[in-house]
């Protein structure tokens, strides 16, 4: 009797971070697995090599999902390599410096938007043109990133972030019902305090642990415990759930 194919997932942004630990737990469940980086080839190599001990296939792939020539070759690439995409983690996201709004440069500000809103838009664009019917496909889950700094707003640290992810959510309460018929669920995870290095990303070293008391938990959450919910909604274990934003937040 021949096995059944393994779901393949791509996951932008996949080197470092929430990312990474996505890749981890999904090569430890059995994805193939498609880990998009932008410079950090050492370390994106390094993670498919750790994947691959799972008895997976998967393949670090280079590509800036802010622009569409690149993602198109990041996904022809999957199609050559792994076979039709059935999963997809829209991870890739920047801050920018931080800063009030008065005082950000606007070139941060639409390197911002054009990553985190138009590339996510555009890799969601060709993950629909593997997944859908229309398209030959069988279906498939999209797990987008969204973010608390949609709800909380992100004063004096970086609004057009926090603008960017508010389209997140919204993309991803349009799309859940445009394809709902087409055997795709669209979900999203709002992280709120984690330990990655995007706080350093942003010039804000010790975030972490200044903001921890307001945070009802009383401190961050790690890069594990947001892919667990990812994990969580790209699989059948939630094949009755679309167009939900869960938040992983410690009650923040």
């Amino acid at each position: 009797m021949t096995a059944a194919p393994r779901p393949v997932l791509l996951v932008t942004g996949g080197s470092r971070g929430i990312g990474a630990a996505t890749c981890r737990l999904a090569a430890a469940q059995g994805y193939d697995l498609a880990i998009n980086y932008r410079s950090e080839e050492a370390a994106a190599e390094a993670l498919a090599a750790e994947c691959r001990g799972h008895g997976v296939q998967a393949i670090a792939v280079r590509g800036d999902v802010s622009d569409e020539a690149d993602i198109e070759r990041v996904f022809t690439r999957v199609d050559h390599e792994l076979g039709r995409l059935t999963h997809l983690v829209n991870n890739a996201g920047i801050t920018g410096r931080a800063s009030r709004l008065d005082d950000a440069p606007p070139d941060d500000v639409r390197r911002v938007i054009d990553l985190n809103v138009t590339g996510a838009i555009l890799v969601a664009r060709e993950a629909i043109r593997r997944m859908s019917p229309r398209h030959g496909g069988s279906g498939g889950a999209i797990v987008n990133l969204s973010s608390a700094a949609v709800w909380l707003g992100a004063p004096n640290d970086f609004v057009w972030y926090a603008a960017s992810k508010g389209a997140i959510d919204s993309l991803t309460i349009g799309l859940s019902k445009e394809l709902g018929a087409e055997n795709i669920r669209v979900n999203a995870v709002a992280p709120g305090l984690i330990e990655t290095d995007i706080h350093e990303t942003a010039g804000l070293g010790g975030r972490i642990e200044r903001l921890a008391p307001m945070v009802p938990m009383q401190r961050g959450g790690t890069a594990e415990e947001v892919a667990r919910v990812i994990l969580f909604l790209l699989s059948q274990d939630a094949a009755y759930v679309t167009g939900a934003v869960y938040r992983v937040t410690g009650g923040r």
